[in-house]
């Protein structure tokens, strides 16, 4: 069937429409003619009659293969502003058709500090490390990547080497590699316990990589050190913090501070004299620190390992954080205890968080930041807030996932 495609999905994918309805086409952009294969809701394009002027040659070799990907086809201007409309989209969804959305801040490639890879043991025992296939849970040996900090890239083939050696990876697993202040770190996830001979094995990759530390966890097991050759820290804001392995950062530091410096835009320009701000999902402060500045920050937070290490860093740095473990999903702040707020600021994660969101506009927060990972979830969740009479002062698009179809915002609400 010749299709036109006539819009940008949501996933990433050309829209077109048909007498049957729509259908979703991989590498397609808006405006191109195609003949394409149909299969349901999603088709194959077979080759392309009329090309957009929009599409560019794909900088990476592993495109469109690799999962990490679906958009460096695409010319940078109509992309950021296909990543903007999504915003400006879910808040109108919400009931918000004229909130005032910035540009994107779109972060530059080779910047990602935090990976999760796959690894996969192949038959004649070499180990393969790499991004997923797109909907398949094949991997895609890396060898090039435009996304990651090239320092996590360079880690990847020694790794790789030393896994095919070790005993306690038999078929797959994972690597979640994050590049904190003190150097690489690096968290195993694989489907056997390690042996001795294995932890001598990363202890000497970690060595002649100067990874300070490689920590390994089983399938439903905690994480433990496997090898450590020295202090782990990493630096929020300027306080030096010894985030557990594995543990959540923002997905580069160009991201991170383009969501500091919206959210601090977006507070009240001038806060009562013993003003509290509560961050909620405050993981390990990379909001509550810079927020602290401002007032005094109340951090709740589900994970105890971030908890403790929100507070060791607090109380070094003498910051005005005071953290405080709970589980916001289980149970979520409401009435009383959101009185002594005069700012509520809320990162939830992709889920959103529907039940604490409409709790906070019942309780009538003066003021509401709202960081988004998932333009859908935040539609959904900030309907409640309109109805209760908030508006929108400030909305900002961040792209920390470059040539993704995710996207990051932060947006200000205020009663």
């Amino acid at each position: 069937m010749d299709l036109t495609i006539e819009a940008m999905g949501a996933a990433g994918d050309g829209v077109a429409r048909h007498a049957e309805g729509q259908v979703f086409l991989p590498l397609a952009l808006p405006g191109e003619k195609v003949r394409a294969r149909l299969a349901g809701k999603r088709a194959e394009v077979e080759s392309w009659l009329d090309e957009s002027p929009e599409r560019v040659t794909p900088p990476c070799r592993h495109f469109p293969t690799c999962g990490g990907c679906v958009l460096q086809h695409w010319d940078l201007a109509p992309y950021a502003a296909w990543k903007r409309g999504r915003l400006v989209e879910a808040l109108a969804r919400a009931g918000f058709p004229d909130a005032p959305v910035a540009p994107l801040v779109m972060t530059p490639p080779r910047s990602r500090q935090r990976a999760d890879l796959g690894l996969e043991r192949l038959p004649d025992g070499r180990v393969q490390i790499g991004f997923h296939q797109r909907g398949t849970t094949n991997l895609v040996p890396m060898q090039e990547c435009h996304v990651l900090r090239p320092e996590l890239v360079a880690l990847l083939a020694p790794l790789a080497e030393t896994l095919r050696h070790l005993e306690g990876l038999r078929r797959l697993g994972s690597a979640v590699i994050n590049l904190l202040a003190s150097g690489p770190d690096i968290l195993l996830r694989t489907d056997a316990p390690l042996s001795m001979p294995d932890r001598r094995l990363l202890a000497a990759f970690a060595a002649d990589q100067h990874v300070p530390r490689v920590a390994w966890a089983g399938k439903g097991s905690g994480a433990e050190v496997a090898a450590q050759l020295g202090a782990v820290r990493h630096l929020l804001s300027g306080a030096e913090v010894v985030p557990a392995p594995g543990a959540f950062l923002q997905a580069s530091a160009e991201g991170e501070a383009a969501i500091i410096a919206a959210l601090l835009e977006g507070l009240p320009r001038k806060l009562p004299g013993r003003a509290a701000i509560a961050d909620l999902y405050a993981g390990l402060g990379t909001l509550s620190i810079p927020l602290a500045a401002r007032a005094r920050v109340t951090a709740f937070e589900a994970v105890p390992e971030a908890v403790s290490a929100l507070a060791t860093a607090a109380g070094k740095a003498g910051l005005r954080v005071k953290p405080v473990r709970r589980d916001l999903d289980r149970q979520p702040l409401a009435g009383p205890e959101l009185k002594e707020f005069a700012a509520v600021v809320l990162d939830p994660p992709y889920a959103g968080a529907a039940e604490q969101t409409a709790l906070l506009a019942r309780a009538g927060v003066p003021s509401i930041l709202y960081v988004s990972c998932n333009p859908v979830a935040l539609a959904r969740d900030a309907k409640p807030l309109q109805a209760a009479g908030y508006r929108i002062s400030a909305a900002t698009p961040v792209d920390q996932f470059l040539w993704s179809p995710h996207l990051e915002s932060v947006v200000a609400f205020t009663r």
